[in-house]
């Protein structure tokens, strides 16, 4: 079978959303900046590209890729929206996969963009009085256990009920993640990652954004403890905002090519997607579908839990991570060694194909073989993806 293979990533720093460094872009602005960077990084003629693939969630139902493809000039490119709330990033790079494997397709550039701080996240409908309402898309029906727009409940209160966790738990991994986004960061692991993003000032100047905003210097167990509960009505609550994932804004995208392709053209790929697969869960149980979907992943692979050298599950909220670990048997430190949503943030049709831009790199620079990345999504969602550095 022909292979799917990673020839070229990118991806912009991540801004924090309404008030950090990108709110000025939107998603067509910042996939405009990461989609040429990842056709350079990738010696790939333009010309030999197949589709653009990418992720979007609350961007008011467009088509991004085909818009960005036009404004590059890529006219003979065709443009595929996906959505699969948090997944959608991995989606995007799983459906330029299973194409090429296919042998539908040589090349495909897949991602995924975000700005939160631009998104059209609500429009309105007509009310019974013929008035407007504001209505907002759901993930999934509302029920008193899933509530469809407090996913506070829906995942993170809820997965540390059915784990048990208590809020030190899920603190104590929240002060993990930063630290270990810090140390990335510090170390210069994304700096090959990353693609500077000039930002607009408004003195008229230009500003380069090249180093991910949202991580937090210093973060501790006590100064979280401090942090108000968002549900202390609940019994044995968990959640604050120190332990929950961002509202971001960010872009990141692969170029996606057949092993015969790559080989033909004198391109030495950089990793092999190996297998994927998404799983449905109860809404209520959002939050158990990596520990779903990760297994799936790996038997498709013929792999076991045994074999991966790094895996990233991210924290939309940090009890995600952790009930995945204890649920699965997973060693801890070999969980989301550059931090995840909490620390680096969660800029969500991004998400998925960020966590695939880092894990290649970082198995690359540990000279480790097999990562699995991985996530839940909204309503009642959880995805996978196993990538084998080459």
């Amino acid at each position: 079978m022909t292979e799917a293979v990673i020839i070229s990533t990118a991806r912009t720093p991540i801004g924090r959303a309404r008030k950090g460094s990108l709110v000025s872009l939107d998603a067509f602005d910042l996939a405009e900046i990461v989609v040429p960077a990842v056709l350079d990084r990738s010696g790939v003629p333009a010309r030999d590209v197949d589709s653009l693939v990418l992720a979007e969630a609350y961007q008011g139902g467009g088509v991004i890729a085909r818009n960005v493809a036009v404004r590059l000039g890529l006219d003979d490119i065709a443009g595929v929206a996906t959505n699969q709330h948090c997944a959608g990033g991995l989606s995007a790079v799983a459906i330029a996969a299973g194409s090429v494997r296919a042998g539908m397709d040589k090349v495909v550039i897949a991602g995924g963009t975000e700005s939160l701080s631009n998104s059209a996240m609500t429009t309105t409908r007509k009310g019974a009085d013929g008035q407007p309402v504001t209505w907002v898309s759901a993930s999934h029906p509302e029920s008193p256990q899933a509530p469809a727009f407090d996913m506070s409940i829906t995942v993170g209160e809820n997965t540390a009920r059915e784990l048990g966790l208590t809020r030190l738990d899920v603190d104590e991994w929240a002060v993990y993640s930063h630290a270990q986004a810090i140390a990335s960061i510090d170390g210069g692991y994304f700096t090959e990652q990353i693609v500077p993003v000039p930002v607009p000032q408004p003195d008229g100047s230009t500003r380069l954004f090249d180093t991910d905003e949202f991580p937090r210097r210093g973060t501790t167990v006590e100064g979280l403890a401090q942090l108000r509960l968002l549900h202390p009505e609940l019994p044995n609550p968990t959640v604050t905002a120190g332990n929950a994932a961002g509202l971001n804004d960010a872009a990141a995208a692969v170029t996606v090519a057949s092993s015969e392709y790559a080989e033909a053209h004198g391109l030495r790929p950089l990793a092999r997607i190996r297998s994927w697969a998404s799983v449905g869960v109860a809404p209520a149980l959002t939050g158990l579908g990596p520990s779903l979907a990760i297994p799936k992943a790996l038997d498709r692979a013929g792999l076991t839990l045994a074999d991966i050298d790094l895996f990233e599950v991210n924290e939309a909220f940090c009890s995600v991570p952790v009930a995945t670990i204890r649920k699965l048997g997973i060693a801890p430190e070999i969980v989301n060694i550059n931090g995840s949503g909490a620390s680096l943030g969660h800029p969500i049709a991004a998400t998925g194909a960020r966590m695939v831009v880092t894990m290649v790199a970082e198995l690359r620079r540990r000279g480790n073989a097999l990562g699995v990345v991985s996530m839940c999504a909204g309503g009642g969602m959880g995805a996978a993806m196993v990538i084998e550095a080459l």
